[in-house]
């Protein structure tokens, strides 16, 4: 704690934002509630410029980081706090915009909050163009199975093949119903489909192109050199994670992406559970995908050393070693009697391990250990 420092946590909701403010030496904090409006922010804090340092924090919500962007152009240093990882009390079963506040501002000055990482804009605008690809592949994936329910439901299955092939969709454009209803309902599904894989397509394009662009080239050649990762995954795992080198540690990694087992343990009494599934949902979906890969035998495929081709010596022994510890890892785990998805959930946290390796150029041996 500082002693001369003015503390400040704001517990902001879309149009409004309530202000805990604890100036140097006080006990109780300040309340100000106002308009969530940048004028008003910026005069609030003028003010308590003029009276010394100041310190402030919100919780990541409904703001994204653009009140943190609001702030730190005032020239006050600002951190976005995680919310998660906010200390709760288990009694407590009141909560208020102004008992947030208080309690944020309070935890605040005490050191007891955990910040995130706060991408800049540019970083910021890449995360959002691949999670709006992630929408458009949920939209996809339910269009796919609306059209498919409503011809089972009207006794249309398709038996030739598989599903999504040529014929497939061939076959989808020469059905017909004679009910006039019936058919404008199955052409507007066949059209919802379409126009969200031509969006898909469209948005493959411009991540494929966006990948060849300074900074993301060289990371997305190094991580393309791994089994299962290709561009939409590295560059996935990128916009996500943002900068390797903030973990000091893989293990720091594994856990903000979910992947290391939960624990209940208390004296000599050791219980541990599923995985925490705590972080990052996206780039942990990506990780457990690659993972699957290395059920196989390590091998060396035409397209893998198409990827591997004119990239560091370094991380393409990185990549060899984790498809070798990798498989070995699986046939161990299956040979126990695990089921195939606990044992690829274990291959993905052991998988971060060579990729934290890779991009902080560490040992991978330690790494994975």
């Amino acid at each position: 704690m500082e002693k001369n420092t003015t503390y400040v946590a704001l517990d902001d909701s879309k149009r409004k934002i309530v202000a805990g403010i604890l100036r140097p030496g006080a006990v109780q904090p300040e309340l100000r509630e106002m308009l969530k409006e940048p004028p008003l922010i910026r005069r609030l804090f003028e003010r308590l410029k003029r009276e010394g340092p100041v310190q402030a924090c919100y919780e990541a919500g409904v703001s994204g980081y653009d009140l943190y962007r609001q702030i730190t152009a005032l020239g006050v240093p600002c951190q976005v706090i995680a919310p998660a990882l906010t200390p709760r009390r288990p009694g407590q079963r009141v909560k208020t915009d102004r008992r947030d506040a208080g309690k944020l501002v309070r935890l605040f000055r005490a050191g007891e909050l955990t910040a995130i990482h706060v991408p800049d804009e540019a970083e910021e605008a890449v995360r959002d163009l691949l999670r709006c690809r992630e929408d458009v592949r949920r939209d996809v994936m339910r269009w796919r199975h609306r059209l498919l329910k409503l011809l089972d439901r009207h006794g249309r299955s398709y038996v030739a093949g598989k599903n999504w092939s040529q014929r497939h969709w061939t076959w989808l454009r020469s059905q017909r119903f004679d009910l006039p209803a019936l058919q404008r309902a199955f052409e507007a599904s066949l059209f919802a489909l379409e126009q969200a894989l031509i969006r898909l397509a469209e948005l493959d394009k411009e991540i494929e192109a966006l990948a060849q662009t300074e900074p993301y080239r060289e990371p997305v050649g190094w991580l393309r050199c791994f089994r299962g990762i290709d561009t939409l995954s590295a560059m996935i795992l990128l916009a996500e994670i943002v900068d390797f080198d903030r973990f000091q540690r893989p293990r720091a990694l594994m856990a903000y992406l979910g992947l290391v087992p939960s624990e209940y343990s208390s004296g000599e009494a050791q219980r541990r559970g599923a995985l925490t599934k705590a972080g990052n949902t996206h780039a942990r979906r990506a990780l457990v995908e690659a993972a699957w890969h290395y059920r196989h035998r390590p091998t060396l495929g035409r397209a893998l050393v198409r990827r591997q081709g004119n990239q560091p010596r370094e991380i393409v022994s990185h990549a060899w070693r984790a498809q070798q510890r990798l498989h070995r890892r699986y046939r161990h785990l299956i040979g126990r009697g695990k089921r195939p998805p606990v044992a690829v959930a274990a291959l993905a946290r052991e998988l971060v391990g060579f990729i934290w390796a890779a991009m902080t150029r560490k040992d991978a041996t330690a790494a994975a250990a």
